[in-house]
């Protein structure tokens, strides 16, 4: 608030206190409170939705910030927890559509969502494992790679129209079998061991996107919302008081649905 009255005074001759900048802030966002309750209630009933949460500040004390996106809006809520109640208070329990997460456990308890699990992080995982692990323990998760890497060349050879649906169907069933067969082995590792009973625990979840045209296959959408905080919480730490948090909740939600609106 000092750089910006700063920035208001040099550059516009605009005289204006920290305090003041403060407060007008959180007038704008009691003004925006109304549509902000619109988007928190139009995004349980969106088709497809991708939520993230990062680690945030209030107070001096560990809030979280949770991100819900869709390609329509992105609903923000800085909330003191990061369990099912936080996530459920945004998206609502009976969530019923589908649900493109990473692989935090309380995503799991939308039981009526159609999930997919993000990709992206698993084959992450499998990298940090190769690099780290021996020529043995680099086995299992190499070949889990390669399971993932298929599942992503089948998906755009579907969206090239260079296979049936027969096709898809066949080898779709051949890749979940191969997925299958990697996971019944047997591992020494304790790391590559957690990895597998990871993956059990998702496999209902891991090729979804090949089942549904248009599906995302990574949470790509929600880590886009996430970065831009992720700099300003290294910037500034978050927010002194609950109520500030709750004026940079409204107003960034309102900002990036703009933004993806043009």
């Amino acid at each position: 608030y000092g750089k910006t009255a700063t920035v208001l005074e040099q550059g516009w001759g605009l005289q204006v206190s920290r305090s003041g900048l403060c407060q007008a802030m959180e007038r704008v966002a009691k003004k925006a409170e109304p549509t902000y309750a619109v988007l928190r209630e139009r995004i349980r009933s969106e088709p497809s939705v991708t939520p993230d949460e990062t680690g945030w500040k209030v107070g001096g004390q560990l809030w979280w910030l949770w991100a819900f996106s869709s390609p329509e809006m992105t609903v923000y809520a800085i909330q003191p927890g990061r369990g099912f109640a936080q996530a459920a208070a945004v998206l609502g329990e009976g969530f019923d559509g589908f649900l493109v997460r990473d692989g935090w456990s309380v995503y799991r308890r939308f039981g009526k969502a159609v999930h997919q699990t993000c990709l992206a992080h698993l084959l992450r995982r499998c990298r940090e494992r190769i690099e780290v692990a021996g020529v043995g323990g680099a086995q299992f998760p190499r070949a889990i790679q390669g399971v993932l890497q298929s599942g992503l060349r089948l998906r755009d050879r579907r969206d090239q129209e260079q296979i049936s649906p027969q096709g898809l169907a066949v080898a779709r069933g051949q890749l979940e079998a191969r997925l299958v067969r990697v996971l019944q082995r047997r591992t020494r590792s304790p790391a590559n061991r957690r990895l597998s009973n990871h993956l059990w625990r998702e496999r209902d979840a891991v090729f979804t996107f090949l089942y549904c045209p248009g599906l995302e296959a990574t949470n790509w959408r929600a880590e886009q919302a996430i970065r831009p905080m992720v700099v300003t919480r290294k910037v500034w730490g978050g927010n002194r008081t609950a109520r500030g948090a709750r004026t940079q909740s409204v107003l960034l939600s309102i900002l990036q649905t703009c933004r993806q609106h043009n």
